[in-house]
């Protein structure tokens, strides 16, 4: 008996030590100094600790009584930690449900209109589009009027590393062609190819479900999900007006389709890391031609099998796209406004294709992303202009969720010419998915009291307040 507690305790060693080995290369790989460094600590005690077991096994102590008492004391705490955290606890019974699960009230339609993207870029001053909105909405003009007046986002490009970030935004101009290019309405609604009209291609639900999910992520998805589509999520009017199709500002868009196949493709994590700097508004912008060129080419597939289809993306949405998301499958939705993925977290974009084609939709997720997020605050204690909400969730249009002030998070964007995402490069989910970070999301998607653990020892490691990392060579900015 005592032989076989020896063999557990010093299993149970080795693989601490292993585990706290892999999580040192996971942070020398992230390039992470802090956390490389306190992972060397933990590493060097590790260590000592299992160095000590093997020099007190070799003198026989285990087989004393103060040894057995130690012995028996050691995996006790073990396994009462190890249940603790590895227990499986009751889940969110709301995220099971997707995005109806957090529907409290009446959700009115999301007009385009008013979205800051939507009036920064599409409402010239002295148009009609421009006197239309702005007499029903007042409030906002003056407001809105300085903003342009500064430049916005755009006018101001890489304004935060000056000169030394000029590489980067042309880099980042040089993806943007792409999105704008493949908003052409036949490519954002196809027709069937020629050679393909007038065929039937018979194919049951659930083929068609693993054909269209193979087919983007084999030209570029990293995640995809299906959605039954609720006509919630699908905008009132159109807004956004990208090749001067300005007949259709204020235009009531329709719930046409049945069902969303919503896909993400991952952001880089060396580049995200360097935020708010110029790296990672090149990251952004790349990921959207990615999701334009993805989007695209899933439609026309889609409408090659016979059925309609529309491509979302940047120059085209009808869809919110987090709920919808949310409702495939993809992820929860965060304390910060993106959606939180168990493969990324929320270091992703992403676009979708509606369509009538019969499809079978994914269940909804539950991983522990509300009660960690309700614990963590990271990325609320890191925004600079204050735009994520530290407190509890608030019911917004009729849904249960933090609301983000996008008003002066699209201004802070403003004063630095990025997309800022700091909020996404401090969350702990966007570490890398090397092997202790997949088994820590493993654990707080399994167990509620984890979070508060991993929570606390991300402010150990990574710092309460994390500092930008460097970008790769061919993006420094310096």
């Amino acid at each position: 008996m005592i032989a076989f507690l020896i063999f557990i305790a010093g299993l149970v060693l080795i693989v601490q030590a292993l585990i706290g080995l892999s999580f040192f290369i996971s942070c020398l790989r992230e390039r992470e100094r802090r956390a490389s460094f306190f992972a060397a600590l933990q590493l060097l005690v590790m260590h000592l600790l299992l160095g000590l077991f093997l020099h007190l096994n070799s003198i026989s102590f285990f087989r004393t009584g103060w040894g057995i008492a130690l012995l028996i004391t050691g995996l006790t705490t073990f396994g009462a930690l190890a249940l603790f955290v590895l227990r499986r606890t009751p889940g969110n019974a709301r995220a099971l449900h997707g995005s109806k699960g957090y529907v409290v009230g009446e959700v009115q339609r999301f007009d385009e209109r008013e979205i800051v993207f939507a009036r920064n870029r599409s409402l010239r001053p002295g148009s009609e589009e421009y006197k239309t909105f702005y007499a029903s909405r007042p409030d906002l003009e003056a407001y809105d009027a300085k903003r342009r007046e500064r430049g916005g986002p755009l006018g101001l490009l890489g304004s935060i590393d000056g000169p030394g970030g000029a590489a980067n935004v042309a880099a980042t101009l040089a993806p943007t062609s792409i999105p704008q290019s493949l908003s052409a309405p036949p490519l954002v609604f196809p027709d069937a190819h020629p050679a393909l009209k007038g065929k039937s291609i018979q194919v049951t639900a659930e083929e068609a479900t693993g054909r269209v999910k193979g087919f983007a992520l084999g030209v570029g998805a990293d995640l995809v999900g299906i959605a039954e589509i609720n006509p919630s999520w699908i905008y009132s009017h159109r807004g956004e007006i990208f090749r001067d199709n300005w007949q259709d500002w204020g235009k009531e868009i329709e719930a046409e389709h049945k069902f969303a196949i919503v896909f993400a493709t991952e952001m880089n994590l060396a580049m995200v890391g360097a935020a708010p700097h110029t790296p990672t508004v090149f990251e952004s912008m790349n990921n959207y031609a990615k999701g334009a060129y993805i989007a695209t080419q899933l439609a026309a597939y889609v409408a090659n099998l016979g059925y309609p289809a529309k491509a979302n993306h940047l120059r085209h949405y009808d869809t919110v796209l987090v709920p919808l998301a949310v409702d495939a499958g993809l992820g929860e939705l965060g304390r910060l406004g993106y959606l939180m993925t168990k493969e990324f977290g929320p270091r992703v974009r992403l676009a979708a294709v509606t369509t009538n084609l019969p499809l079978v939709p994914d269940r909804p997720a539950d991983l522990g992303v509300e009660n960690f997020c309700r614990i963590c605050k990271k990325c609320a204690t890191c925004c600079p202009s204050q735009s994520i909400p530290m407190g509890e969730q608030t019911v917004v249009n009729g849904t249960l969720r933090w609301k983000l002030n996008e008003q002066t998070c699209f201004d802070y964007w403003g004063k630095i010419g990025t997309d800022c995402n700091i909020c996404m490069r401090v969350c702990p989910w966007s570490h890398a998915r090397t092997f202790p970070h997949k088994l820590i999301v493993e654990m707080v998607s399994r167990n509620r009291r984890a979070g508060k653990v991993f929570n606390l020892m991300d402010d150990v490691f990574y710092g309460r307040k994390p500092k930008p990392r460097e970008a790769p060579l061919w993006a420094w900015y310096k």
